[in-house]
């Protein structure tokens, strides 16, 4: 699945255009590497977000097309 699709579904980014613009303003790294939108997110990635001064870090736990508002932090696993 796409990195930028990912970030939407799993609700860490609330709009697949925010997560594309994330992307090409280089906030988003994948095992610690810059990476597009593009990127096909795989299960144990470990990907970092910065939000201003703010970085998340989070482990990829599951990559589904659909989840659930109740099920979309099962997605991943905040370290």
């Amino acid at each position: 699945m796409r990195l930028d699709k990912w970030l939407k579904v799993s609700r860490l980014i609330k709009r697949r255009t925010v997560a594309n613009e994330a992307c090409d303003n280089e906030r988003i790294s994948a095992n610690g590497r810059v990476v597009k939108a593009s990127y096909d997110v795989k299960e144990g990635d470990v990907l970092e977000i910065r939000f201003g001064q703010r970085t998340v870090r989070v482990e990829v736990l599951s990559v589904v097309e659909q989840k659930g508002k109740e099920n979309a932090a099962l997605m991943y696993q905040q370290l």
